[in-house]
């Protein structure tokens, strides 16, 4: 026979296996739905739309595509990295270059959403950026370390392109936030040279 303290712990905790489960593929759920309505925003912006919202209560909007081949990876930028941008989309820090742009971007989203990715990209990895001015710049990766969040540099402008993608570490963490930080760097590559590709979906 089974105590009754028993019983009412075991409900307890099925019932918060349940909540962290439905949470989870909720915010999942979330993730994936939003970069589909900010694919079609995108597409808006590349036709001359001027920070085109994804959703009429938007506070941000698409800033730049990013993909990388060898993940399967193609997602949309948002500007802003606040905590209403990174729910959606990786995010723009504000202050440095614009993705595509001279200088050096940083680029910041969710490990378990949207850069969840990073654990499995290699020095060597191509990284694309498509601007609003359909102008795709190809990066590759040559560093990746993990810092604490506030040794994390921000960049300032330089004549070279960069990028900086950060998310939150470890990656299998149960606790959000946390004090460490996982750092891939890339930098532009065949000197500057970029493609432009007019009617891309």
């Amino acid at each position: 026979m089974v105590h009754k303290p028993f019983l009412v712990a075991g409900i307890c905790i099925a019932l918060i296996g349940a909540s962290l489960f439905s949470n989870g593929v909720y915010i999942q759920a979330k993730a994936l739905l939003a970069q589909h309505l900010l694919q079609t925003a995108w597409q808006q912006t590349l036709q001359g739309g001027v920070k085109v919202k994804p959703w009429s209560w938007a506070d941000t909007w698409p800033l730049a595509r990013l993909r990388v081949p060898s993940q399967n990876i193609d997602m949309i930028i948002l500007e802003g990295a606040s905590g209403s941008s990174l729910a959606f989309a990786p995010g723009h820090l504000l202050g440095t270059a614009s993705p595509g742009d001279q200088g050096v971007s940083l680029i910041s989203a969710h490990r378990d959403t949207h850069f969840a990715f990073l654990r499995n990209v290699k020095i060597g990895d191509s990284i694309n950026i498509q601007n609003s001015r359909d102008e795709t710049s190809e990066y590759e990766i040559v560093s990746m370390e993990i810092k604490d969040a506030s040794q994390v540099p921000i960049p300032v402008h330089t004549s070279n392109r960069s990028i900086m993608l950060v998310t939150c570490y470890p990656f299998d963490s149960l606790r959000a936030g946390g004090s460490l930080r996982y750092i891939v760097y890339a930098i532009e590559k065949n000197n500057g040279e970029r493609s432009v590709h007019s009617g891309e979906v």
